[in-house]
C-alpha cells in the first residue's frame, strides 16, 4: 500500500491549483481574443447612444428648438397640412412637441419610399426643415450609431456575432474574477499599486475589472433579448409560461398578420412579435386632432409618437418610452371610431416581460435619468480601458513571432475539464457553444502543435 504524506498532498493540491489557474487564464485569453475588438465597438457606440437625445438636440438644434410665444399651439391637423405642403407624401407618424420650446415633427414617406422627418414650429406653422427619418434613434446620426452597436448594419451575421460576443463577455467576467481572486497569501487587488510597465497595466486591468464586472455582465445579459437566436427562444419561453404578454392581448379586437415590430419604429420587446390589431369599421377615418385628444386625455407621457393607420384595416398607435420605464405606454385606436382597442403599460406585462423592459430601459440609460446614463458611461469607458490594458499586457509578454497564448497546464485534463464546464454555458448560449467548438479545434490542431517545440526548448534550457 502506497502511503501519501501530507507534504505530497499539499504539493499535489498546489499543482492542481496552478494547472487550473493556467487553464482559466488560457480561456480568458481566448475569450478576449475573440471579443475585445467588438467590446470596444459596443462600448464606444453604447456610450454615444446613452446620450442620443442630448446629441440630437445639439447636432439638430435648428430643427428641434423654437421660440416660445404667448399664442396657443396650432392643432396637429394644421401642422400636418403645413408639413405635407412643404414635403408631399404619405404621413407616417406624428411626434408632438415634448416641451414648450420644441418643434413638432412629422414622418413623411415620399413616392420613392424614403421617409423624412419634417420639423414644424407648433406656434406659427413654419416648416423649419427636414432630415432623413432615423426612427426611434431620433436622427440619421444616432441611427448609424445604433446599427453599428447592434451590427445590424452587417445583416444576419452581424446580429449573430453580437449575440456570441455577449455570451463570451460573461465568460470573460467569470474567468476574470477567478484570476483576480486572492490565493496563496496574495492580497486582493482593490487599487492600482504598480508604478510602471506590465505590472501597472495588469493592476489597471484587474482593478477596473473587479469594480465593473457586475455592470459588464448586466449589459451583456440585458442586451440579449434583442438578439436573433437567444432572444427568440427567450421570447417564446416567456410567452408559453404566461410570464410575458398573454395571448389575446388586444382583447376581442381582430388582429392582422403584421407584427408590431414591423409596424412601429419601436415597440416593447414582448410586443414585437404580436400581431397588430385591426380597425373594424369603414368609411372616413376620424381626424388626427381627435386621436391626439383621446390619447392625451388618457394621460400618456409627453414625448410619444403617434403612428398613422397602415391601409384600410390599420389602427392609430401611440407609444412612448420615457426616462422612467414605468411610464412606458402603447395605445391602439380604431381609425374609424377612434375607440381605444388596447392600452398597455409596464404594469400589464408578465414577470419576464416586465423584467426585459426594465433591463432594456436601464441598458439604454432610460430608467433612472442622468444617474443611469453616467453610471453606464463609466462602465463603457471601463470596458475600453480594460480592452486597451489587455492588449498592452499581451503585447509586452508576447514572445517574438508568437501569438503569446498562456501556457498549457501540466495536466491537460484540467484544461479539458474547464472546457466541459464552458460547454454547459454553450448550451445556454448556443452561439458561444459553436464558437467554443471552433476555438477548441484551433487550440488542439494549430496552437498546441506550434507551441510544443518552444515548450520543449524551454524545458531543455535552450530558451
Amino acid at each position: 500500500m502506497t502511503h501519501i504524506t501530507a507534504g505530497e498532498r499539499t504539493a499535489s493540491a498546489s499543482r492542481t491549483g496552478i494547472d487550473l489557474y493556467r487553464a482559466v487564464w488560457r480561456w480568458h485569453f481566448y475569450a478576449g481574443l475573440l471579443v475585445l475588438p467588438f467590446m470596444i465597438l459596443l462600448a464606444l457606440t453604447g456610450a454615444l447612444y446613452l446620450f442620443k437625445d442630448e446629441i440630437n438636440d445639439l447636432v439638430y438644434r435648428d430643427l428641434t428648438r423654437v421660440e416660445v410665444v404667448s399664442e396657443p399651439r396650432l392643432p396637429a391637423s394644421a401642422l400636418a397640412a403645413r408639413a405635407l405642403q412643404a414635403h408631399p407624401g404619405t404621413l407616417h407618424a406624428y411626434r408632438p412637441p415634448t416641451a414648450p420650446d420644441r418643434a413638432a415633427q412629422f414622418s413623411i414617406a415620399g413616392s420613392d419610399g424614403r421617409r423624412d422627418a419634417v420639423s414644424v414650429d407648433p406656434y406659427t406653422g413654419l416648416v423649419l426643415g427636414s432630415v432623413w427619418d432615423g426612427g426611434a434613434a431620433g436622427s440619421p446620426l444616432m441611427w448609424t450609431v445604433r446599427k453599428l452597436h447592434s451590427l445590424e448594419i452587417a445583416g444576419w451575421w452581424g446580429n449573430r456575432i453580437i449575440e456570441a460576443v455577449a455570451g463570451w463577455a460573461i465568460v470573460l467576467v467569470v474567468t476574470g474574477i477567478y484570476l483576480w481572486w486572492p490565493r496563496n497569501h496574495r492580497a486582493a487587488a482593490f487599487r492600482v499599486k504598480a508604478k510602471r510597465g506590465r505590472p501597472l497595466w495588469r493592476d489597471i486591468h484587474a482593478v477596473t475589472g473587479i469594480y465593473t464586472a457586475g455592470f459588464i455582465a448586466f449589459l451583456a445579459l440585458s442586451g440579449l433579448p434583442w438578439s436573433g437566436f437567444w432572444g427568440s427562444q427567450f421570447y417564446d419561453l416567456s410567452a408559453k409560461m404566461g410570464l410575458g404578454l398573454p395571448e389575446g392581448y388586444a382583447g376581442n379586437a381582430p388582429t392582422s398578420t403584421i407584427p408590431t415590430a414591423e409596424a412601429l419604429d419601436r415597440a416593447p420587446w414582448i410586443l414585437e412579435k404580436q400581431p397588430m390589431p385591426t380597425s373594424t369599421g369603414e368609411g372616413v377615418p376620424v381626424g388626427l386632432d381627435r386621436i391626439v385628444a383621446t390619447v392625451e386625455a388618457r394621460g400618456i407621457h409627453p414625448g410619444y409618437a403617434l403612428n398613422m393607420p397602415r391601409g384600410a384595416e390599420g389602427v392609430f398607435t401611440a407609444s412612448v418610452y420615457p426616462d422612467d420605464v414605468r411610464d412606458e405606454r402603447v395605445i391602439h385606436l380604431d381609425q374609424y371610431s377612434g375607440d381605444v382597442l388596447f392600452d398597455m403599460g409596464l404594469a400589464d406585462l408578465g414577470a419576464l416581460g416586465a423584467a426585459a423592459e426594465w433591463g432594456v430601459g436601464i441598458h439604454m440609460g432610460q430608467a433612472f435619468g442622468l444617474l443611469n446614463q453616467l453610471v453606464l458611461l463609466g462602465a463603457c469607458l471601463a470596458i475600453v480601458l480594460m480592452s486597451v490594458s489587455a492588449a498592452v499586457m499581451w503585447w509586452s509578454r508576447r514572445p517574438a513571432l508568437s501569438l503569446g497564448v498562456p501556457p498549457m497546464p501540466a495536466r491537460p485534463q484540467v484544461l479539458y475539464g474547464l472546457v466541459a464546464i464552458l460547454a454547459i454555458g454553450g448550451i445556454v448560449f448556443p452561439l458561444v457553444g459553436v464558437s467554443l467548438i471552433v476555438m477548441v479545434l484551433v487550440d488542439l490542431l494549430v496552437i498546441q502543435p506550434l507551441m510544443r517545440p518552444r515548450s520543449a526548448r524551454t524545458e531543455g534550457g535552450e530558451v
